[in-house]
């Protein structure tokens, strides 16, 4: 199926998804780096001195340590360019991630198949990328990649939870409006049933209304359904509202930990800074 909603090279990564240094002393010990194999093992997501390097050798990410535990929504924010995609994508291998360095309950990321490790861990992107065809068609596009057909009520459901009409289901991608598209992006997510959710900026191109859509649908799936949660927002608003701890990265490295009614006692100068910055805005 070809894109009918698309960004650019964006619908790669999208048709790859569905397929199938010492940290500061002020940073809480929860996501602490000097934690032990079987601390990790208790959280959701792990990370352990990830790092990444541009092919001229320029630091991507700098020795990122953090855990994520079950059911946590968790923020990431920054400066444009400061390696929050980049690590973001590193969870569900849309970037490779070096051999243990990101672990899924425990187990090095790398050493689950890739399809099962995308299905565990979906990801929402930025823009809506939808394929040719209804809107039902793309909810089951997942699902029917390991030979299971979505009945009619199961769409329904997913639309519904996405905050859809279930009427949805029969018409064409075709006219959707951006906020609508992204509902059935996410719908279409939730069909492989994941356990964890990336979310990348995914209302920075949505009006109010509709953002408040997938915003809503984010605390709903963290009540009912207990989901682990990981979202790179430009909005202090947003994760205020949405976290239950805020990551501050600056040019690559994890410089603060704090929850969401912490961020204005951020210690590390280069954070004071971006989030007064972002505070005016």
């Amino acid at each position: 199926m070809a894109p009918a909603v698309s960004a650019g090279t964006e619908d790669d990564d999208v048709r790859e998804h569905l397929l199938n240094i010492p940290e500061p002393d002020h940073l809480k010990r929860e996501f602490s780096s000097k934690d032990s194999l079987n601390r990790r093992s208790g959280a959701k997501i792990s990370i352990v001195n990830l790092e990444r390097f541009s092919d001229a050798g320029v630091p991507l990410l700098s020795g990122v340590s953090m855990n994520v535990q079950s059911g946590q929504v968790v923020g990431i924010i920054g400066p444009s360019g400061s390696g929050k995609s980049t690590l973001l994508r590193s969870l569900n291998r849309l970037w490779e991630p070096p051999a243990d360095s990101v672990f899924l309950d425990g187990v090095d990321i790398t050493k689950i198949n890739v399809l099962a490790a995308r299905r565990r861990v979906g990801m929402l992107f930025q823009t809506p990328q939808l394929f040719d065809g209804t809107v039902g068609d793309n909810v089951r596009y997942g699902p029917s990649l390991q030979g299971k057909n979505l009945s009619e009520a199961a769409v329904e459901g997913l639309l519904a939870f996405a905050d859809l009409d279930v009427s949805f289901a029969k018409k064409s991608v075709i006219g959707l409006s951006v906020g609508q598209a992204q509902r059935v992006a996410l719908a279409r997510t939730l069909a492989n049933e994941p356990e964890v959710l990336l979310l990348d900026e995914p209302t920075s191109a949505l009006d109010p209304i509709s953002t408040r859509h997938i915003e809503d649908t984010v605390l709903q799936l963290k009540r009912t359904r207990g989901l682990t949660v990981i979202m790179v927002s430009h909005s202090l608003d947003q994760v205020r509202r949405l976290c239950d701890l805020v990551c501050v990265v600056i040019a690559g490295k994890l410089v603060e930990v704090l929850s969401p009614e912490e961020l204005h006692e951020a210690v590390d100068p280069l954070a004071k800074e971006f989030l007064d910055a972002a505070q005016q805005h």
